[in-house]
């Protein structure tokens, strides 16, 4: 029998520990997605249940998704500076106390101010946890591959949402979406507690608290905007209000940014046509995969009246499709670059919304939906490892919460704008329909399914500019842009010297292929 090598002998723990690392933080996205998608099948049971309107139903989604959206800046920059794994356990205390409250609201009011402790708790996660793998799996290779499994799960809660919800909610009540979100977190918690090492960058940043609240007020008054003008229309005095705030903030921080001496948004970032093509792929692309799954669900549900449970069923191959090309997204990225994972999933998409735009005869159906469902899945799956690739990689890694942030940030914007643009569309293909059957759904959401494939074909073409020789110039141009030098910091910093900690020192991290 042959020894192994001292090398080898600690190695083996290390890619264990590594393994663990990933698990945690690839759980706490699986609860903060599936937390919001498992409960748009609840939605009724919780409506009869706590005896509320649909309006006021519909601000248990709103607020949490307004909460994760405006947040994620500011927490991934608090991850940076005081500590990512101190910052990740207290979002998953946060995330859990929140779903444990949730469990046992009494009525739609404390359901509403609980999710949105759900949700601060939330927003720490996704920025934190890719800020973690970022500085666990130093190599190009690896981390590519990690972020592909961490964004796979992600997927996976996405879709696999509704059929988890449909069957929580027909056995044992909607209440147990959140005793389940408890579990998950507490597990989470004790991985983060056992095998998280402690980091932050190595010299810590300024905290920007104009720039925070800046972002802040652009965000959320945007989001209710988008959200709430279907509802109450575009002339209505809130909308507008909301809509000048946001107006007022985007002009702004832009130019409060440049004046700072350590913003919250390095605006030269900027400058790298990859890194900012990959910010508005993922608008794109999670708007495309948003949209889908809204429409496809209404379909489903009011067209064909099935059940929620039937309805999950219905939605798993996109659950399995998302699953298996999350993981191959990540090798791709990995061993050749993003743009093969960004190609495809471009065509996916595009493909996804031209199938439905064909739904007309009841015989075709079928194969049509199962045919839409199996190619979002591919584009959602392909999408967001090389998108977020892209995006933590045009940083410096002392930013790398910050990065995090703005790709989860982009992703929940777009998230929102999939969903209030087609759900305009197909409210005004519905307006005066006394029954909505095939043919009326199959007409009324005609345009909204060529928004998606609209987003599908922005996809594709960004994905070639954004991988372009040009593109690359522009992101070396980028890595030429002074950082500040590192100075002293308390505790563990991002690695020791040629590590971790002396990419942030010096910058940039060699890119190789992106």
């Amino acid at each position: 029998m042959t020894d192994r090598s001292p090398r080898t002998a600690a190695a083996a723990p290390d890619r264990r520990r590594r393994r663990l690392v990933l698990a945690a933080c690839s759980m706490s996205m699986l609860i903060v997605v599936l937390d919001f998608t498992a409960m748009n099948v609840a939605l009724p049971t919780v409506q009869r249940d706590l005896h509320t309107s649909v309006a006021g139903l519909q601000w248990t989604l709103t607020a949490y998704g307004l909460v994760l959206a405006s947040l994620q800046l500011l927490a991934g920059s608090t991850g940076d500076r005081i500590g990512r794994r101190r910052t990740f356990q207290a979002g998953l205390s946060l995330f859990g106390l929140g779903s444990a409250l949730c469990a046992l609201a009494p009525s739609l009011e404390w359901l509403v101010v609980f999710r949105v402790l759900q949700a601060i708790g939330g927003a720490v996660l996704a920025p934190v946890s890719l800020s973690i793998i970022s500085n666990t799996f130093t190599g190009e290779r690896e981390r590519a591959r990690a972020i592909g499994l961490w964004s796979g799960v992600a997927g996976i809660g996405l879709v696999a949402g509704p059929l988890l919800g449909g069957v929580l909610v027909g056995s044992t009540g909607w209440r147990s979406i959140f005793w389940l979100s408890l579990l998950v977190a507490l597990g989470a918690l004790v991985l983060t507690t056992r095998y998280v090492p402690e980091s932050k960058a190595a010299r810590p940043r300024r905290i920007d608290p104009v720039g925070q609240l800046l972002v802040l007020t652009l965000l959320a008054p945007l989001c209710y905007a988008i959200i709430e003008a279907p509802q109450r229309g575009w002339g209505d005095p809130m909308i507008l209000a909301a809509l000048a705030l946001a107006a007022a903030s985007v002009t702004v921080l832009p130019l409060w940014e440049r004046r700072s001496a350590e913003p919250l948004i390095d605006l030269r970032f900027f400058h790298s046509v990859r890194f900012s093509l990959a910010v508005v792929i993922a608008l794109g692309a999670a708007a495309a995969c948003s949209a889908f799954l809204f429409l496809a669900t209404l379909y489903l549900q009011d067209a064909r009246g099935f059940s929620a449970l039937r309805t999950g069923l219905w939605m798993l191959p996109m659950a399995v499709a998302t699953a298996g090309c999350a993981l191959l997204a990540g090798r791709l990225t990995g061993n050749h670059g993003p743009r093969l994972p960004l190609l495809i999933s471009g065509a996916a998409v595009t493909g996804s919304g031209l199938v439905f735009t064909l739904l007309h005869a009841e015989s075709s159906a079928g194969p049509l939906v199962l045919a839409g469902y199996l190619l979002i899945g591919v584009g959602y799956g392909m999408f967001a490892a090389p998108v977020t690739h892209m995006v933590v990689s045009g940083m410096p890694r002392a930013q790398a919460g910050v990065a995090g942030g703005i790709a989860m940030t982009s992703r929940l914007v777009g998230q929102t704008l999939g969903i209030a643009v087609t759900g305009a569309l197909l409210s005004a293909g519905l307006h005066h329909r006394t029954h909505v059957g095939l043919a009326v759904f199959a007409e009324a959401s005609c345009s909204a399914w060529w928004v998606v494939t609209g987003c599908g074909v922005a996809v594709l073409v960004l994905g070639v500019l954004a991988t372009t020789r040009w593109a690359a110039r522009s992101s070396r141009r980028t890595d030429a842009l002074p950082q500040p030098e590192a100075g002293p910091a308390d505790g563990q910093t991002d690695g020791p010297a040629g590590g971790p900690a002396a990419d942030d020192e010096a910058g940039h991290r060699a890119r190789g292929r992106l």
